[in-house]
């Protein structure tokens, strides 16, 4: 277990930030993190930030402070990628994104002089890699999971294309986006800064929708058309890259194209597979009869469980363990004898609705929902609680009784029988 120790500001944001369901355990490296990408003055004010999006007037109001300096300080922390700043229909909201997806790897998703990259570098990967508490907390806790793995829409057959759904789609997901955003690869800059990153394409960290929009008005991310952005996803199969995104059906907010060597997902689904820390797509790979055993795809598996095995009489064989396999497709695009294919799962993978759904069903299994329902830094309105109790409401009842224990409601205890009766 990681060594805690209180410091004022850093300590209330850690406590703040563990409200959510994608949290950040204390230890001394997080402190040291967070104390790289915020003032102390600066984490106290953020501590005191609500976990839904929010206004410059109720951050005034939380602050006891003018307008005027709420917005100062609002802009100045979203134009280090430390707030996402949304701008609708004329008004501007305010949210603070989790340390993972979020501003973790902002601060690493361009070149930047105003703070010691190589040391924050250093910093992550002890407390990602060495702790372990954290990997831990985000990948492994719960059955509903941060991200979830793309299948590659050129290795699957004609005959089963009809089973792939749009939201399954990376190209889809591209088509349909407002706004697309391209920053470095937060992993293999990382990497870069230890001298072991890889030679995939860096500059290929996809963002979409309201958050891309946020990162390209404040310079961490370029904005693209979507040409380009779906030529950039043809890089990244073309260099082995996994497609890993946000685990939501509507609105996805990122888009990873990851390598074995650098990515955190990949090597966490390497360390943790059996522990299920990543969504697989709804495909699995198989090995045909006329495998010659040539070998030739188990380097470019993303996680590193295609194994050659040979018979007594000499003849080789691959294996795919279909318990680990991911469903990405990389293997069946470097099989030249046609004797790999992906193939439907028996059982479909649920993916969540959006946002709101996956923060719910994490916070539900995480023990948190209450944080959700009752954000103690500002009163919910009546629309973004009818919004959450109608995913809840919609849950399958042993989630629900789960829910209505966390919450400690007799209220939602009753409207969850009378929804099922």
């Amino acid at each position: 277990m990681a060594h805690r120790t209180p410091r004022s500001g850093y300590h209330n944001l850690t406590r703040r930030l563990n409200l959510y369901p994608q949290g950040a355990p204390p230890s001394e490296l997080l402190y040291r993190i967070l104390s790289m990408l915020f003032t102390e003055e600066e984490a106290s004010l953020v501590a005191g930030l609500p976990i839904k999006p929010f206004t410059a007037e109720q951050a005034a109001r939380n602050w006891g402070v003018s307008l005027t300096q709420a917005e100062q300080t609002l802009q100045r922390l979203c134009a280090r990628a430390l707030l996402v700043d949304v701008q609708q229909q004329g008004a501007t909201s305010y949210l603070l994104p989790p340390p993972m997806a979020g501003f973790f790897e902002f601060a690493l998703m361009r070149t930047r002089g105003d703070i010691d990259q190589k040391l924050l570098s250093q910093l992550y990967e002890q407390y990602i890699t060495e702790e372990d508490d954290f990997i831990r907390d985000l990948f492994l806790t719960g059955n509903t999971q941060l991200g979830r793995v793309f299948v590659q829409e050129a290795t699957v057959s004609s005959e089963c294309d009809l089973h792939v759904l749009d939201f399954e789609r990376a190209t889809q997901v591209i088509q349909g986006a407002d706004h697309i955003g391209i920053g470095m690869c937060y992993c293999r800059h990382k990497r870069q800064h230890q001298g072991s990153a890889c030679d995939a394409e860096m500059d290929i960290c996809m963002t979409f929708n309201n958050v891309a929009d946020s990162l390209i008005r404040n310079s961490y991310a370029r904005r693209v058309e979507r040409n380009e952005c779906l030529d950039l996803l043809h890089t990244a199969w073309r260099q082995n890259l996994a497609q890993f995104g946000e685990n939501v059906r509507n609105d996805v907010g990122f888009l990873c194209n990851c390598c074995p060597c650098c990515c955190e997902a990949m090597i966490v689904a390497q360390r943790f597979g059996h522990q299920r820390p990543v969504h697989t797509s709804n495909f699995i790979a198989k090995v045909d009869a006329n495998c010659n055993g040539c070998g030739r795809c188990i380097p470019t598996c993303p996680v590193k469980i295609i194994s050659e095995s040979i018979d007594a009489d000499g003849t080789k064989h691959i294996e795919i363990d279909d318990e680990l396999c991911l469903g990405c497709g990389v293997c069946i695009r470097n099989c030249n004898h046609n004797a790999l294919s992906m193939q439907p799962r028996a059982k479909r993978v649920i993916t969540p609705v959006n946002s709101t759904h996956k923060a719910v069903l994490m916070a539900i299994e995480r023990g948190k929902l209450q944080n959700l329902i009752f954000d103690n830094q500002v009163l919910w309105s009546r629309r973004a609680l009818a919004a959450m109790l109608g995913v809840i409401l919609k849950l399958p009842p042993v989630k629900q009784a789960l829910a209505s224990e966390q919450i400690g409601s007799r209220y939602l205890g009753r409207l969850c029988e009378w929804y099922v009766e």
